[in-house]
């Protein structure tokens, strides 16, 4: 096809191969093809790409995707060139990705709900953008899938214009970066999915990249006190420079018990982050009477959760799910850098590596380890 452009990105081809990534190397990185783009769609040239845990989720299998796949949804970039009926963008335009293009269109869409879009969420699952297109070709070897309507581990991508959202150009693409999943997903649970209210007691279970966004959320909502739960120590640290009232060290006692002793009997509100259906279970249990737990965590499909039934009524519970913080994302993302940049989201502690492309695999080594909070590829 005419138009077409190189460009270098990381493909995973098998799901489950085991770590150390930086042997098994599930990620390969590969000269690719990739279409210029159709209508409504954009070609991006990558500045930015996070690794996040919901990718790491994809190459070890308990995430199953589609293969073979280019890799990485949380990012930032630059437009280099419009599709036909593209009205909103323009090259030089600098974009943050949303991993859920919401057509606009379908009733979650209609009722202010794009995170749960019907053709979107169809489109990620069949790992093709918004309009069934698959952009990517590598040699000899056929399509490959698109992940989540993103595929940022690449040198340069082609988006649906719904998957992206136009923000400040002097925002560093390593800071914006982060707004594209840790950010929107951990801040929108604790201020769109919990609601938390000034002075409502809230705990976070889990601090990775979304569960300390989940901790600055709370925190702009003045949330107290503000309990932070993790195994990590140098985690939860931070979590106290960030403002944790309490701290709590998971492998130390109950961490059920030490956060209902901090919060005066049971949080308002609990958010786990962790992915684990007994994490979960803890933060339900960290919470009060007439609580909300709040999970935003990816389990894998086959894990189940269980509580006491009769709690929920008696004491009218709340259990909530939070996929991309409930976020409307071209509210949301310009409300967070706008308290990013008046220094009430202090996002950028999150950043705790920048690698390069080919050094993709030891950075998701180092995230499976629990050594890091968000690590960014930074492209030339």
């Amino acid at each position: 096809m005419n138009g077409r452009v190189k460009v270098r990105g990381a493909v995973l081809r098998q799901m489950g191969l085991p770590a150390p990534y930086a042997q098994s190397r599930p990620l390969l990185i590969e000269a690719l093809d990739l279409d210029p783009p159709g209508p409504g769609e954009l070609r991006v040239r990558v500045r930015a790409a996070g690794l996040c845990h919901s990718d790491l989720s994809v190459i070890d299998g308990s995430r199953p995707r589609v293969m073979p796949m280019v890799l990485g949804h949380e990012a930032a970039g630059e437009v280099l060139e419009c599709g036909p009926g593209v009205a909103d963008f323009a090259p030089g335009d600098q974009v943050v990705f949303s991993f859920v293009p919401g057509c606009g269109h379908c009733n979650p869409c209609a009722s202010g709900r794009p995170a749960l879009c019907e053709p979107g969420a169809a489109a990620n699952v069949a790992g093709s953008l918004l309009s069934g297109a698959r952009r990517w070709h590598a040699d000899a070897q056929g399509t490959l899938h698109h992940h989540l309507g993103v595929s940022a581990f690449a040198e340069q991508t082609v988006v649906s214009a719904r998957s992206a959202v136009k923000v400040d150009v002097r925002l560093p693409p390593q800071i914006a970066a982060l707004f594209g999943c840790a950010v929107m997903t951990g801040v929108g649970a604790a201020v769109n999915t919990a609601r938390i209210q000034a002075g409502e007691s809230a705990a976070v279970f889990g601090l990775g990249g979304v569960g300390l966004a989940a901790l600055l959320g709370a925190h702009a909502s003045g949330a107290h006190p503000l309990v932070a739960v993790d195994v990590v120590p140098a985690k939860l640290k931070l979590a106290r420079e960030l403002g944790a009232t309490h701290v709590v060290d998971a492998r130390e006692g109950d961490p059920v018990q030490a956060v209902r002793h901090a919060t005066g009997g049971g949080a308002h509100h609990a958010i786990e982050t962790v992915g684990s259906e007994q994490v979960l279970v803890q933060a339900y249990g960290a919470t009060r009477r007439g609580g909300t737990t709040v999970t935003a965590g990816l389990p894998h499909p086959g894990k189940l959760f269980s509580v006491p039934a009769v709690s929920l009524v008696a004491e009218e519970r709340t259990v909530k799910g939070s996929y991309m913080g409930s976020a409307v994302p071209s509210r949301d993302l310009p409300r967070y850098i706008a308290l990013y940049q008046a220094g009430r989201l202090p996002v950028d502690r999150l950043l705790t590596h920048t690698l390069k492309l080919d050094e993709v695999n030891e950075g998701f080594d180092r995230l499976a380890r629990g050594e890091a909070v968000r690590q960014v590829i930074v492209f030339d």
